[in-house]
């Protein structure tokens, strides 16, 4: 539509523009990654304005990968802030012109303490930065601003740079799915990275199940109690032989209206889909998915039934 030609256009430029960084990653890149991986104290990224805003984003993100980091806003640096540097930190300086009173007095403080500065701009030639120890070149063709002023293209561009530190760093770091967990205890990374099925799986009263010999109108009764549409069916040792669900039901209503009083066992599928409670949820949701399924059965080794496991559930815990 033609009221959507800016923001087409926006994302266009921008798109550009970080595709464009890959020609950066070169020697001061590589110099950069080897600082940050040998530092023996923090990162602390430092920045002013929508560079700022970028920065924090990018120090987050290097310590949600297993880099230590923290943001330093340039003003309250040179305000007192300064003094939670170290020797053996290292400053990431954020700044697309390196134009402003700011950057230039913490740059001089900086030199001072003896701290090592990385620069992410997009002015590398500027005079400001020619005593900086790493200048990372995150310059662009032009912002997605119609005007070409407003910080758009290039913050995007610095952003993705940052990505691309952090991530180079980690990966050199050996950082594991299991460190990130570690970071991650809640919210939906977490659950991705340590929820397993035996966490989430309905069990006890909550688990619907009959008996083999039982009929379909006592597996209706279960399956209503429970509020989940299907049930188990075990043998005599709580070994899985079966499972019905509510879709079984109407299938076999449309055939025999007196499918009530029939034994459980002459309706239900006798090889259904199972689950082991030690499965990741995250891939036990892909099974779900994959088999169009919105439940299962989950059995021990022996097949013995343990619980069962609802679509709902996975969903409730932000797991799809």
């Amino acid at each position: 539509m033609r009221k959507f030609i800016v923001a087409k256009q926006t994302l266009e430029i921008e798109a550009k523009a970080v595709s464009n960084q890959i020609k950066h990653l070169d020697s001061n890149f590589e110099k950069a990654v080897s600082f940050i991986q040998n530092c023996a104290g923090h990162i602390v990224v430092v920045g002013l304005g929508k560079s700022g805003l970028i920065g924090r984003k990018i120090s987050a993100t290097m310590s949600s990968v297993g880099v230590a980091s923290t943001f330093l806003h340039s003003s309250d640096g040179l305000h007192g802030d300064i003094g939670m540097l170290i020797k053996d930190d290292i400053v990431i300086m954020l700044s697309y012109s390196g134009g402003t009173e700011e950057i230039k007095k913490i740059l001089s403080v900086l030199k001072k303490m003896q701290i090592k500065v990385i620069v992410m701009t997009g002015k590398i030639k500027a005079q400001i930065w020619q005593n900086c120890d790493c200048i990372i070149d995150c310059s662009i063709e032009k912002e997605a601003c119609p005007y070409n002023l407003s910080p758009t293209s290039s913050t995007t561009a610095m952003l993705a740079m940052g990505d691309a530190l952090a991530l180079t760093v980690s990966n050199l770091k050996g950082f594991t799915k299991e460190d990130l967990a570690v970071l991650h205890p809640l919210g939906a990374i977490g659950k991705q990275l340590i929820m397993k099925v035996s966490d989430i799986m309905r069990k006890g009263k909550q688990n619907p199940v009959v008996k083999h010999t039982a009929t379909v109108k006592d597996a209706l009764f279960v399956m209503t109690n429970t509020k989940i549409g299907a049930t188990s069916i075990i043998d005599d040792e709580c070994k899985i032989v079966g499972f019905f669900t509510d879709g079984d039901l109407r299938r076999h209503l449309q055939m025999n209206n007196q499918i009530l009083n029939e034994n459980i066992t002459d309706v239900m599928t006798k090889r259904p889909r199972i689950i082991k409670p030690e499965i990741m949820a995250v891939e036990a949701a892909k099974i779900l998915k994959k088999y169009n399924i919105d439940n299962i059965p989950v059995v021990d080794k022996e097949r013995k039934l343990l619980g069962i496991l609802d679509q709902g559930d996975l969903l409730a815990e932000g797991i799809s």
